[in-house]
Parts: C-alpha cells; structure tokens; sequence
C-alpha cells in the first residue's frame, strides 16, 4: 500500500477540541464547517474527562470533536472555537496531518479554500 505525502503548500491539521455538551459541539461544528473554517468535523461522542482545574481534580463527561482544515486557517480557528466555546479555557489541540488519501487531503483543501 503506497501513502501520500503532503505536499508542503498543502500543510493540514486535525484540531481535537472538547465541549461540555452534544448540543455545544453541535452548534460549533455546524458554524465551524458553514463559514469553511473547517472541511469537516467528527463529533465523536461521549469522553470521561480528568483534569485540573482551580486547584483541584475535576471529573467531567465531555463531547469530543476532530475538525480538519488547512494550517493556514489554525489561528484563526483557535480565535473562533474560542469565541463561540462555552469554556473559559477550551481545549484546543492542533496535530500535523502528515500523510493520507490524496483525493481527501485534497477535497479538505478544496473546501477550506
């Protein structure tokens, strides 16, 4: 099986933010792809989350969400996610896509673009 390497113009990232509730990555994923910030979002659904937070351990249910896009648009993600995240401080992660399909790598440059 032969991967893809990514050329670099085409840098992507996957981003994994958590929210507090379904109905929050919901709303967040639909803007997100709506104002092509984003080519896609996998709402993944319930995560047992331990943190620290204030000084102590907190235990939450959280959803979790991976959004693909183009590393050009990550700050400007980041700045969105965290205007419109009901957080104080949202989880935001950015992760380098290194290889992959390149019809879908892409389709998710097509559709940030």
């Amino acid at each position: 099986m032969t991967r893809s390497a990514i050329t670099p113009k085409q840098n992507l990232q996957w981003l994994y933010v958590t929210t507090a509730t379904d109905a929050d990555a919901q709303k967040l994923a639909r803007t997100l792809v709506q104002e092509r910030l984003v080519a896609c979002a996998n709402i993944l659904g319930p995560v047992q989350s331990m943190f620290w937070w204030e000084g102590q351990v907190q235990e939450e249910s959280e959803i979790a969400i991976v959004f693909k896009t183009q590393t050009e648009r990550v700050d400007q993600l980041i700045s969105r996610i965290k205007t419109l995240h009901s957080y104080e401080c949202p989880c935001v992660v950015a992760l380098d896509v290194k290889n992959g399909n390149q019809q879908y790598l892409n389709w998710i440059i097509k559709e940030t673009t």
